[in-house]
């Protein structure tokens, strides 16, 4: 059982940088595809980026490319979500998730693709 835990999330400045992890605690992520979501305040939750960590092909949404990269550490059981030039609309609660199978575009953004999901570290981007 892949047990996932987040870490990074923290109060930033518009235009600042965090760095997120996602370790696996417990099993082995190399099979899996690994997402990164988000949800804001009263909004839903969101698919940001997501990697295949046996070949390192990954997606990101439209508004987080050229600010967000997605990378892997097969060797730490890790996925890092980088981020820069973040703005207020970033906020929202980060959350990795990890499923089994095929990575694609199409299952990227799916939720419910995912089978396994760590509880979340915030990220609020205020001055």
């Amino acid at each position: 059982q892949v047990q996932l835990v987040e870490s990074g999330g923290g109060l930033v400045q518009p235009g600042g940088s965090l760095r997120l992890s996602c370790a696996a605690s417990a099993g082995t992520l190399d099979y899996f595809g690994v997402g990164w979501f988000r949800q804001a305040p009263g909004k839903e939750r969101e698919g940001v980026a997501c990697i295949s960590m046996s070949d390192g092909y990954s997606y990101r949404r439209e508004s987080v490319k050229g600010r967000f990269t997605i990378s892997r550490d097969n060797a730490k059981n890790t996925v890092y979500l980088q981020m820069h030039s973040l703005e207020p609309e970033d906020t929202g609660v980060y959350f990795c998730a990890a499923g089994a199978g095929l990575l694609s575009a199409y299952v990227c953004y799916d939720n419910n693709w995912y089978h396994h999901w760590g509880q979340g570290t915030q990220v609020t981007v205020s001055s």
